[in-house]
């Protein structure tokens, strides 16, 4: 789940879809989470704003579905340098955010099938597709397993790319 939050003063919260969850989860943190009440959990430890969660300590195997747009370099770095959880990005893999977070970084990339569906806030399905093609970003070698065993679509290693 995640606050996906634009330069304009209101937020607009799109969830990652429960199955993906389901999936590849247990986490112990989402430093990016939606706010409460959330129709389902992310991990263990949710952390919303108002509270920062690039200002926190991260532990443990960590979930985050960052805001889309310039905000997400911030929290892709910070994963990257944290090395234990999965990053959902769209995947525009040229840009500097990819070269300098994700390639030669992260152990493998999930190219999701398809343009997904995120959820809104009450967890009904959103109409429109996420307009982007998706990626999950695994750093740490049980990520990549999880990625793997997923089956949201195409997995590579990311030191390949």
């Amino acid at each position: 789940m995640s606050s996906h939050q634009s330069a304009r003063p209101q937020s607009v919260t799109y969830l990652t879809p429960p199955e993906w969850i389901s999936a590849l989860g247990p986490f112990d943190l989402d430093p990016c989470a939606a706010p409460s009440p959330r129709p389902w959990p992310t991990a263990v430890r949710h952390v919303e704003l108002p509270v920062d969660g690039l200002a926190i300590e991260w532990r443990g195997r960590v979930w985050c579905n960052p805001p889309f747009g310039a905000a997400a370099a911030a929290w892709a770095t910070r994963m990257a340098g944290h090395g234990n959880g999965i990053l959902l990005l769209p995947a525009r893999t040229e840009t500097r955010t990819w070269f300098d977070s994700v390639w030669g970084r992260a152990e493998a990339v999930c190219f999701v099938r398809g343009r997904p569906h995120f959820h809104r806030a009450d967890g009904s399905r959103a109409p429109f597709n996420s307009g982007c093609p998706i990626a999950l970003i695994a750093y740490g070698q049980r990520n990549a397993d999880a990625l793997r065993c997923a089956g949201l679509g195409q997995v590579v290693k990311a030191g390949d790319a």
